[in-house]
């Protein structure tokens, strides 16, 4: 079957749940807890983005529990803003513990009752 030549060309999710990653651009960095396969936020918060910076939307876009040097926050990031950083160590953030067990020295491991 040929494919839809309209049809958006959304790339593979490159992290998944439980991963440690950092923003290219800012300093900061997270544990990815939800994936969305392409943006799925408000259009307001869309264009809040300098259109300089604007990511694609059909992307993988990752909900993250985030850390920078003065606060802990819940950030929603393109996939082409994000690094892997696992090499760094876990991330000290308030909300892992209500959905990951340990950090194993690669990722976070969910908890046992968050599992499907």
């Amino acid at each position: 079957m040929p494919e839809n030549p309209k049809a958006p060309n959304i790339s593979e999710a490159h992290f998944s749940i439980g991963d440690v990653v950092r923003h290219r651009i800012f300093d900061f960095r997270g544990v990815v807890f939800d994936v969305d396969p392409v943006f799925d936020n408000s259009e307001e918060w869309y264009q809040s983005i300098p259109e300089t910076v604007r990511p694609a939307k059909n992307q993988p876009f990752y909900h993250l529990f985030a850390e920078n040097g003065e606060s802990s926050y819940v950030a929603y990031v393109s996939q082409q803003n994000l690094l892997a950083d696992r090499e760094e160590g876990p991330v000290d953030h308030p909300s892992i513990k209500d959905i990951f067990a340990a950090w194993n020295g690669d990722k976070y491991e969910l908890r046992r009752e968050m599992r499907h």
